[in-house]
């Protein structure tokens, strides 16, 4: 299946925008689904996110990182292994940030790939409204 692909202009500069945005740390700020981030230092690091009223965990490690350009990361354990890819761009007024989701299922995450493309597909849009908010100054989240 095709990644899921999301486009977003913020109002401040790329550099800034690309240090919040792949800041692992910062990820519960506005990701409504991130419980926690729990960052290892080496390019690794681990998510804890509610899904179907559980917690889930995922490891993660850097992929790629080219500053203030792009940034992805790709899951390394679990039934489904989230891929994740942001660009940040200039634009007027400040910057374009194009994030691109994608999953691998193994074993039992086939079974629930479609249900966990679905829930990325609506939930994604939503954390991305929170971040263009928060990066701008207003402190409201969805």
């Amino acid at each position: 299946m095709a990644p899921i692909v999301s486009t977003i202009d913020i109002a401040r500069p790329p550099a800034e925008v690309f240090a919040y945005v792949t800041d692992p740390a910062r990820f519960p700020e506005w990701q409504r689904d991130v419980v926690r981030v729990d960052v290892a230092g080496d390019g690794r690091f681990t998510t804890i996110r509610r899904f179907a009223r559980a917690e889930r965990t995922t490891t993660q490690v850097v992929s790629s990182n080219d500053p203030p350009r792009s940034w992805s990361a790709r899951g390394v354990d679990g039934p489904i292994r989230p891929s994740a890819s942001v660009t940040v761009a200039p634009a007027e007024g400040g910057s374009r940030v194009t994030f691109a989701l994608d999953f691998e299922a193994h074993g039992l995450g086939v079974a629930l790939l479609p249900l966990v493309r679905r829930q990325a597909r609506l939930g994604a849009p939503v954390s991305y409204r929170n971040l263009k908010r928060l990066l701008e100054g207003s402190r409201q989240a969805d």
